[in-house]
């Protein structure tokens, strides 16, 4: 049996450099052949802990009452007793030692790790400074360096035929909707795919609606995010290979308000809070609203102020929802460019974009001066936002805005927030509304999103995500 599995490992590993043969004779084992792939093990540790153990059995005395797995120390052996699950642990960083009798797997990756740095994505001046990596264990430990609870389980997945991607999903067991994670896992076990290589491959095959611009399923590199996400009763997903884990179920409230905002005085904050929602509606209606007030609505707009706006659109050749679309456009594209570009010189180029365009078209004509002033503002409200698809969402309904007020002016406005609306409330995340906690109304959500409380007045949970254990205190009894 061992020259067979020899044999087919040999074939099925054929023009792979990096997969290592070496055979060992002894007296009492017979041929030992020991099996790695040098790319993803540490050479270091098979020749000390591997190696240099079994050249050195046939000068062990009574070697007859041991056994390979008691002479090769490790901290994660297992036995294999399938030969199909050997590529497995190859490709995992195990090295493999095939006696005559059976099939051993030692745990010996390689250091191919990124150190934990800072976030880079969610950053805050206060609270903690570290951020997950692309290593699914050194994930796991960020997290349960802040939980100390044998109540944090794991729920270990594979996915994808060719990948293999380790996937955990992360729950409390005393806290959490336990449908919520069956539902998950359900989904994950009907999902056959070649490979998995980030977690937003994840997020895509969990997401409930592809219709809807919104994210339904929030993804953050910041442990102490994950970490209030699932004493809130949610559940987190881990992939191996992402530094970013996925929240579900996510809710816009979720999206608007960031955890971090915990770690500030509640008074600043709620101020905040406040700023968010109206940079929220005026970043989607404002250009919108613009055009219905001077092409539909003008009795609304102040004499003195329509003269000026009058005299400034005098000379542009275009009308006025011509001049908002191709301004929005442009400044998008300064957008895209200020993300795709490296940061030492993104910005840069952005601002000198818009500078000299803006300053451009107002010179030759092209665009009223107050065009750039609204759109200006626009994109400066939508700045308070760091969720790249919360901003993609807010473009797509400022499109329907704008289009609408052309056509009907504040009526299409208020068509368009009607849509917005419906559309808003009937999308879900997890199998749960996504506008929670405003439909279904939970005050006590609300305190936690919408505005902030005292830390120690927060003695409850979400209804609708803690179904078991609503409570935040410590039980009497142990």
């Amino acid at each position: 049996m061992q020259e067979k599995i020899l044999t087919r490992l040999q074939k099925e590993f054929d023009k792979n450099t990096d997969f290592i043969t070496k055979k060992i004779v002894t007296k009492d084992f017979g041929d030992i052949y020991v099996l790695y792939l040098e790319s993803v093990t540490g050479s270091d540790k098979v020749n000390d802990y591997i190696l240099k153990q079994l050249t050195s059995i046939n000068n062990l005395k009574r070697v007859k009452k041991y056994n390979i797995e008691s002479i090769i120390p490790g901290p994660n052996t297992v036995k294999i007793d399938n030969p199909d699950k050997i590529e497995f642990y190859l490709t995992n960083g195990f090295t493999i030692v095939l006696t005559q009798k059976e099939i051993l797997g030692f745990e010996t990756k390689a250091d191919i790790n990124r150190s934990v740095s800072v976030p880079e994505v969610q950053k805050s001046i206060y609270g903690p400074s570290d951020a997950f990596t692309e290593n699914i264990q050194i994930n796991l430990g960020l997290l349960k360096r802040r939980i100390k609870s044998s109540h944090l389980k794991s729920d270990d997945l594979n996915m994808g035929r060719k990948t293999n991607t380790k996937v955990q999903i992360l729950y409390f067991d005393d806290i959490t909707d336990m449908s919520i994670v069956q539902m998950i896992k359900d989904k994950l076990d009907k999902i056959d795919v070649d490979g998995i290589i980030d977690a937003g491959n994840v997020a895509n095959i969990l997401s409930e609606d592809e219709s809807t611009p919104f994210p339904t399923i929030s993804q953050s590199e910041r442990p102490d995010v994950i970490a209030t996400a699932l004493l809130e009763g949610k559940v987190c997903i881990m992939v191996d290979t992402s530094p970013f884990v996925l929240i579900l179920p996510s809710f816009l409230a979720d999206f608007i308000n960031p955890v971090v905002d915990n770690y500030n005085r509640n008074v600043n904050v709620n101020f905040l809070k406040v700023l968010r929602f109206a940079s929220f509606f005026l970043t989607m209606i404002l250009p919108g609203f613009y055009i219905a007030l001077v092409n539909y609505n003008m009795e609304t707009i102040p004499t003195s102020l329509l003269v000026n706006f009058a005299s400034q659109n005098d000379g542009v050749p275009f009308p006025t929802i011509i001049e908002a679309i191709v301004m929005v456009i442009v400044c998008e594209i300064l957008r895209e460019s200020d993300l795709r570009f490296p940061s030492s010189y993104g910005s840069a180029i952005s601002i000198l974009g818009a500078l000299v365009l803006g300053e451009a078209a107002v010179s030759a004509g092209i665009v009223s001066p107050i065009m750039i002033i609204i759109i200006a503002f626009t994109f400066i409200t939508s700045l308070i936002f760091t969720e790249l698809e919360i901003i993609n969402a807010i473009r797509y309904f400022r499109f329907i805005f704008l289009v609408a007020a052309a056509m009907y002016g504040l009526y299409g406005i208020a068509l368009s927030l009607v849509y917005f609306l419906i559309h808003i409330t009937s999308v879900k995340s997890a199998g749960q509304p996504y506008y929670y906690p405003i439909v279904p109304f939970d005050f006590t959500y609300i305190k936690k999103t919408l505005f902030k409380v005292k830390y120690v007045n927060d003695t409850k949970r979400s209804k609708i995500l803690a179904k078991k254990n609503q409570t935040k205190k410590r039980s009497e009894s142990l």
